[in-house]
């Protein structure tokens, strides 16, 4: 229950605005001086004071005094026709509304019931950017969910060692992310992070990339060029989406990891190595090896230890923390101020199914904050798909749910019938003899 400190040197209109704002079920407390309310007022939600009051102290130089200690409560002004010139002074200075004597009190009560409603969302985008302080080693690694928990309780453990880490998950749910806090908290992370989709790149360029290649290996090769393999030296070579790898370059990258070594398209020489390395994949990739579609020795080298990505609909925890700083991350890159997402807005993205997980919300949100024109996100932001989404529980059972729902309607129709069952089965546009069989078999005898 919100508490409301109003101060007014009129003692009828104080009792006044104090029995009104109580009946709407607020707290009140009422001070009839600046003086008086600077003894109240850090422990109230809201202000509501009248500009000219006794004392050395008006509403302005009270308004000034709150807003310098405890700038979040919100703080309304009433003012006489001849003070509106202080009441906009007073709004520069950071003052919610102010609302001109003599006014009715229902609009006293609608301009509270807003500055109320925008100050609690500013707390929780307060709250919510302190949580941000979850986000592992300053990178978008949102810890929330238990799942998320034990993922960054492994990497923290497995991190200082030089073994080889397979990431599988979903598209989308922060593959090279993750890998990219492994090398940040190892002590390779003075080396470089190098990553390479080897799905995007054809077989004959993806050896190149990795190995390098000398002058003169092929057409165009107009001078040596290193592979990616010795550029990650000391650091780490991340390949994602390893299992779009053919079975030939499969063989090569093996005998890399074994042997440490590496020889350039066209060369000759052997060239040390000294690369962590960190694949990921989308896929089942167990079942691609009894498939014959990839290396079992391979598979085994990469998976000394797995990470599983849950997907985000397994973490919804942490959709309001990903949205917040998806939210400040796209504030800096479109020169935007927008603070957080309103009620209804968060509970669609909270709901939502996210095929596309962590990179379908960060778009989502992206398109969002370019094109918003008011402090908070809205439904108009957000693409209809967001909403038109019904999450379905794991034990959900279609036909159960209509037949509830059939139950509904029918009690309805005989209620607006009076109990007559042909008129609610012209009401449903049901034949009788239908409402008479459906009656029977959803057991509503």
């Amino acid at each position: 229950m919100e508490k409301i400190l109003i101060v007014e040197d009129d003692e009828q209109l104080l009792e006044i605005l104090s029995l009104f704002f109580q009946s709407k079920g607020y707290r009140v407390e009422g001070a009839g001086s600046a003086e008086e309310a600077l003894e109240k007022y850090p422990m109230v939600d809201l202000v509501i004071s009248d500009i000219k009051l006794p004392g050395d102290m008006d509403g302005i130089g009270l308004l000034e005094r709150i807003k310098k200690t405890y700038p979040e409560i919100p703080v309304v002004l009433m003012t006489a026709y001849a003070s509106v010139g202080d009441a906009v002074k007073a709004l520069k200075m950071g003052a919610y509304d102010y609302i001109l004597k003599p006014f009715d009190l229902e609009t006293l009560e609608i301009v509270v019931k807003k500055a109320l409603e925008e100050s609690s969302l500013r707390r929780e985008v307060e709250e919510l950017r302190r949580e941000l302080g979850a986000i592992y080693q300053e990178k978008r690694m949102v810890v929330k969910s238990p799942a998320m928990e034990k993922i960054m309780d492994l990497v923290r453990r497995i991190a200082i060692s030089d073994v080889n880490v397979l990431i599988t998950g979903e598209s989308g749910t922060g593959k090279t992310l993750l890998a990219r806090v492994i090398h940040d908290l190892s002590p390779r992370r003075k080396g470089k992070f190098v990553s390479i989709n080897c799905a995007a790149i054809p077989e004959n360029l993806l050896e190149s990339e990795l190995f390098g290649y000398e002058r003169g290996a092929f057409t165009g090769a107009v001078s040596q060029k290193r592979g990616l393999f010795e550029v990650a030296r000391g650091g780490t070579l991340f390949l994602d989406e390893i299992s779009g790898m053919s079975l030939a370059m499969q063989a090569k990258l093996l005998t890399a990891i074994q042997e440490k070594k590496i020889r350039r398209v066209g060369g000759y020489d052997e060239i040390e190595v000294d690369a962590r390395i960190i694949a990921a994949t989308n896929q089942d990739i167990e079942a691609l090896v009894k498939e014959g579609q990839f290396r079992e020795d391979l598979f085994y080298r990469l998976d000394v230890v797995r990470i599983e990505l849950p997907p985000l609909r397994k973490r919804k925890q942490e959709i309001p923390l990903l949205v917040q700083h998806f939210i400040e991350e796209f504030n800096r890159k479109h020169g935007k101020n927008v603070l957080g997402v309103d009620k209804e807005a968060l509970t669609a993205l909270e709901t939502y199914y996210w095929p596309g997980n962590v990179r379908e919300l960060q778009n989502v949100i992206e398109r969002a904050v370019a094109i918003q024109r008011g402090p908070y996100i809205t439904r108009e932001d957000l693409p209809e798909k967001v909403f038109e989404w019904k999450d379905l529980e794991e034990d959900f059972n279609l036909e159960e749910y209509l037949d509830n729902e059939m139950r509904k309607f029918m009690k309805s129709a005989m209620v607006k019938a009076g109990g007559d069952k042909k008129k609610a089965a012209e009401l449903l546009g049901l034949s009788y003899r239908s409402f008479r069989y459906y009656w029977k078999k959803l057991g509503m005898e």
